[in-house]
């Protein structure tokens, strides 16, 4: 059986030993006689602190990957290891505790709960993550005050999704991923609903969380020039990883 020491370290200096190691995944849909792949061999890691965004066409496995990541769906094969333990053979009670505590996540279509306030919906995920901890932590109110004043959302937190605008619903959706101080985030398509000015906040505080609170963030998106703020970009087709780059680490705004 592999273990995560076989797979080397990626590009990111100072670290050793992977958060995330994924081997040969694979992921296939059935529908009665009918086998659709969506996942091929999938093999990569990621360190501590990276940013790694994975890029790819509608149907290239990209969605699935995330899924499977996250602990939201079974991969068919492979093995897939967090923080040293083969997440794939967990129990489903010992899966629900690790995700609870150790993965953010950040959806594109911001998944807030439409009759809580802004500070509610994430006080809410920090209950959540807490849930069988011992000794459960408090909120940590200083951290909600640094994440809503890096997002812009300081003076909106008493506000209910429905009185915000998109971008501010998206940055809230934010601060409720890293309110628990997950060690992954996991983003899926966060700028896919937003303008310029909004993506740009949203990408600048996903790179803030990889390179300040040393947090794993694994983007999907389609768009290429989001990409290109994450140390590393996987391309994927056809449930494959095709390629991977090194991206710019920055975002570099062009006049």
């Amino acid at each position: 059986m592999a273990t995560p020491s076989t797979f080397p370290s990626s590009s990111v200096p100072g670290n050793t030993q992977p958060i995330i190691v994924a081997q040969n995944l694979g992921k296939t849909y059935r529908s009665g006689k009918l086998e659709v792949p969506a996942l091929r061999n999938v093999t990569f890691s990621a360190d501590p602190g990276e940013f790694v965004a994975i890029v790819g066409p509608s149907g290239s496995g990209k969605s699935t990957l995330f899924y499977v990541l996250g602990g939201l769906t079974h991969a068919t094969s492979g093995s897939l290891f967090i923080e040293g333990a083969e997440f794939s053979r967990l129990s489903d009670i010992e899966r629900t505790k690790m995700r609870r505590a150790k993965i953010g996540f950040v959806f594109q279509r911001f998944n807030l709960l439409p009759t809580l306030s802004a500070y509610n919906n994430i006080e809410i995920a920090h209950d959540i993550a807490n849930i069988g901890a011992e000794p459960k932590q408090p909120l940590d109110r200083a951290l909600l005050d640094h994440l809503a004043d890096l997002l812009g959302i300081k003076g909106r937190l008493d506000h209910r999704p429905n009185e915000l605008s998109g971008g501010e619903q998206q940055r809230v959706a934010i601060a409720r991923a890293l309110i628990s101080r997950p060690a992954i985030v996991l983003a899926d398509e966060p700028t896919g609903n937003l303008d310029t000015k909004n993506s740009d906040a949203v990408l600048e505080m996903l790179r803030h969380s990889s390179r300040e609170l040393n947090q794993t963030v694994l983007m999907i998106t389609h768009n290429p020039e989001a990409a290109q703020i994450a140390d590393r970009i996987i391309h994927m087709r056809d449930g494959q990883i095709r390629n991977i780059e090194k991206g710019r680490g920055q975002i570099l705004h062009e006049d």
